[in-house]
């Protein structure tokens, strides 16, 4: 009852706070509410399909279950027959994706979905999706296409395949997307087998069918109904899941940490300003444990308040992240908002426990506080720092410190997020050690000021400053936030602009290259008319590993005389011992057509991924992968050509390094910019918070100041000239916390791309951040102490 009593009798001091937690609340569960809603969806294909058999998952070099194991079309035949036996069943679907694009004056036509776009006729029976006009295809030359693409049946029709252009005619058009070949086509195109759907009589009796299919599978397969479906997205669909869920969780992680941070010193200064009251009630017979669980209480109330509040903010900003994701063009087709109750529940404790965690130092404090002060006029402070705070402060710069070394030797993976850590532990060390540095500061500024002006302001200033350095510290720290993360964040974007691209401009010296435009791959028949240089066709490969089982990983075919040799492989040595093989052994390697060939090992090599980790004859994993395509030509300057195929674009090692990095640096630019809204945004309203928070507890000192000759003119300037200065320890210190991250980013990125790289920092979002901080200060200070002076003028 007496933490609520002091809410209410205080509700100015706990604003801050409030509005603090609320947009944390916000900002961590609009994050939850876009994660939740963008778990995998079932495909719109696959609409009329309740029952779907899959073979098993072949786990990834790390362990994580991955690709499907294909099953031959041998077996994927025989048991597509025993499905077709059920009771309740009248056919089975073998149901095929390989790529499939059109073109239209020469050009490709924009598709995310092309590489997954073809697939036999008798799928469309899964959407299902019904003949807009004409027929279904007869023979390997006709095609039936989407009716948006406004062909006519009877019209021919550009198609590129892995094989390169075919002129089709159109047999007729569906109402769905992709382009539906007979189903002897299709399997030409496309061999292996990963889906296989029973066409049920009754879908109401997907249940009972999919037990008794799920007998006749056994040991060869899954069987999914339901939501279990989804997990056949298309990999385009995973992969802009996988970014949207990327920056998401950066967002929140971000969201998280600035929540805490900002509570703790909202919540320090409040407790702070309030010694003369905790005094009083020392005086009165409060115990420590009660002033400790007051304090804690008052917390709790708070951020159950801000909680609820930023639980309806997120809900409201819901709709907006949902489109900015849309227009960053990281969600998957048909994505929509569902907003469920978990999200803002774990928001919510999230927001009522960090305000809890982030009042306990300040309760320890004022556990400590004498009854004595409550007669005190001034709240000068007993000592600068406490044991605890410097225990504190030098663990996380000690840990910054760490981080820092490991972000220049870390891999490409984790140097972000070391980097991250680094600068999020050199902020909270700047902000617990911040009042050894301001004092120091206080005086070298004021020095030369006290000496010259025959105003009292510096001398105020210098004195205020010095005799409540912990105040400053906790004003200043949403500043050392805001100016650090936008600093950090671009200066990260701004080094890798440069460094990578100049890296691989160096690698790829005396070289032109052919890649992709407007397709997600280059066509064989692109790869025939330049004969010269490096061409490999990647693939995914089955290689059983000792004591793991099935494993997947990345394959080439190479046509480089060195490594084109039938039969036999080239392994880099990180692979050869993980399937435990030597130079001479051979290994049975099972294909995407779900066929599998005993291969040698003609050599085990050093790793390096510019040959590949296990590479083949182009020829032969041609053969057993018919959708392949080729990533990029590597030609040598002397056999450049002059021409190449639509869907090809022709670049020197600087235009392909530029065009490479380019590919996703909109999205990283924008993650970027995105993340420093966040960090800027939210600190920036914790600082006008804070500033309005210690104008409005300084009242009475103004009217003191107001009662010994002091104008409004010369107050205001006083309130100014304080305010820059915590101001301009803010962004120094925020400006210093990214120095050593940055240092140890340009430090990798030098030893990965073999380039001299020195820290690059963004001139207009480092000014933009320095002036909005200041700005957002000196604006709340002025205002609020505007406020708090102009009814004493009234009076007077």
């Amino acid at each position: 009852m007496l933490a609520l009593a002091n809410i209410r009798e205080r509700w100015r001091s706990f604003v801050a706070a409030f509005l603090a937690v609320a947009f944390g609340v916000a900002l961590i569960g609009v994050t939850l509410i876009i994660y939740d809603s963008a778990r995998p969806q079932v495909q719109s294909r696959y609409g009329a399909a309740p029952v779907l058999v899959i073979p098993h998952r072949a786990a990834n070099e790390s362990g994580t279950p991955k690709d499907l194991i294909p099953w031959s079309e041998a077996d994927a035949a025989a048991l597509a027959g025993r499905l077709g036996g059920i009771e309740g069943v009248h056919g089975t679907v073998i149901d095929r994706s390989f790529y499939s694009q059109a073109f239209r004056n020469g050009q490709p036509v924009a598709d995310d979905a092309a590489e997954d776009a073809g697939h036999g006729w008798s799928s469309t029976l899964l959407a299902p999706y019904k003949l807009v006009a004409g027929a279904a295809p007869q023979t390997a030359d006709q095609v039936a296409v989407d009716a948006s693409l406004n062909v006519k049946p009877g019209e021919k029709l550009q198609l590129n395949l892995a094989s390169g252009l075919r002129e089709l005619t159109v047999s007729g058009t569906v109402d769905g997307p992709g382009y539906f070949f007979t189903d002897a086509a299709a399997a030409q195109l496309d061999s292996g087998v990963r889906t296989i759907a029973p066409l049920l009589d009754d879908p109401g009796k997907a249940g009972a069918v999919a037990k008794q299919a799920d007998a006749l599978t056994g040991e060869a397969g899954t069987v999914l109904t339901g939501e279990a479906r989804s997990a056949l997205e298309p990999q385009f669909v995973a992969h802009k899941r996988f970014l949207g869920t990327q920056l998401i969780a950066a967002m929140a992680i971000l969201g998280l940490f600035v929540t805490v941070f900002v509570v703790a010193a909202t919540l320090a200064l409040a407790t702070a300003q309030r010694r003369r009251e905790i005094g009083l009630l020392r005086t009165i017979g409060a115990q420590p444990k009660q002033i400790r669980r007051m304090i804690l209480g008052e917390a709790a109330g708070v951020g159950l308040a801000g909680s609820v509040a930023g639980s309806v903010l997120a809900v409201a900003a819901a709709p907006l992240m949902k489109a900015i994701l849309v227009n960053l063009d990281v969600t998957a087709p048909g994505f929509a908002i569902t907003v469920s109750a978990w999200p803002l529940l774990t928001a919510a404790l999230i927001g009522v426990g960090v305000a809890v965690a982030g009042s306990w130092a300040a309760s320890r404090l004022a556990a400590k506080v004498a009854p004595l002060e409550a007669l005190l006029d001034a709240q000068s402070e007993k000592r600068t720092m406490t044991p605890t705070r410097w225990l504190a402060g030098a663990g996380a710069l000690g840990l910054g410190v760490l981080l820092a070394v490991m972000t220049a030797v870390s891999g490409a993976d984790d140097r972000i997020n070391m980097a991250m850590g680094a600068a999020m532990c050199f902020i909270v060390a700047a902000a617990l050690l911040a009042p050894v540095v301001i004092g120091p500061v206080v005086r070298l500024v004021t020095a030369p000021l006290t000496r010259r002006s025959t105003s009292a302001g510096p001398m105020l200033i210098r004195s205020e400053l010095l005799n409540a350095t912990r105040r400053a510290a906790s004003t200043a720290a949403p500043i050392i936030a805001a100016v650090g993360f936008a600093v950090l964040i671009s200066g990260m974007v701004e080094t890798m602009r440069t460094a990578y691209p100049a890296g691989e401009t160096k690698k790829l010296a005396g070289q032109v290259l052919i890649a992709p435009e407007g397709t997600p791959g280059l066509s064989d028949q692109v790869v025939a008319q330049n004969p010269v240089g490096k061409a490999a066709l990647p693939t995914r490969i089955f290689l059983d590993r000792p004591g793991k089982g099935p494993t997947v990983i990345d394959a080439l075919g190479s046509r480089d005389p060195r490594w084109d040799k039938p039969g036999e492989a080239v392994l880099g040595e990180s692979t050869a011992k993980m399937f435990g093989v030597a130079a001479g052994q051979t290994v049975t390697v099972r294909f995407v057509d779900g066929l599998s060939e005993t291969v040698k090992v003609s050599q085990v090599l050093p790793d390096d991924p510019g040959r590949g980790a296990f590479v083949m004859s182009r020829t032969l994993v041609r053969q057993h992968d018919r959708a392949a395509l080729t990533d990029t030509v590597f030609i040598p300057q002397a056999n450049a050509p002059q021409t190449v195929a639509a869907g090809a674009a022709l670049h020197d090692a600087q235009s392909y390094a530029l065009a490479d990095y380019n590919t996703d640096a909109r999205l990283t630019t924008s993650l970027a910019m995105m993340l420093i809204v966040v960090a800027v945004g939210y600190s920036g309203l914790a600082v006008a918070n804070n500033m309005a928070m210690a104008a409005y507890g300084r009242k009475d000192d103004f009217a003191v100041m107001k009662s010994a000759g002091g104008t409004v003119r010369q107050l205001m300037k006083f309130v100014i000239g304080e305010t820059a200065l915590i101001s301009g320890v803010g962004i120094a210190l925020g400006l210093l916390v990214t120095l050593p991250p940055l240092a140890g980013m340009a430090s990798g990125l030098s030893e990965v791309t073999g380039t001299d790289v020195t820290i690059q920092l963004s001139g207009g979002v480092v000014t933009a951040a320095i002036l909005g901080s200041l700005i957002m200060a000196i604006g709340a200070s002025v205002a609020v102490t505007w406020r708090v002076l102009r009814p004493r003028v009234a009076a007077g």
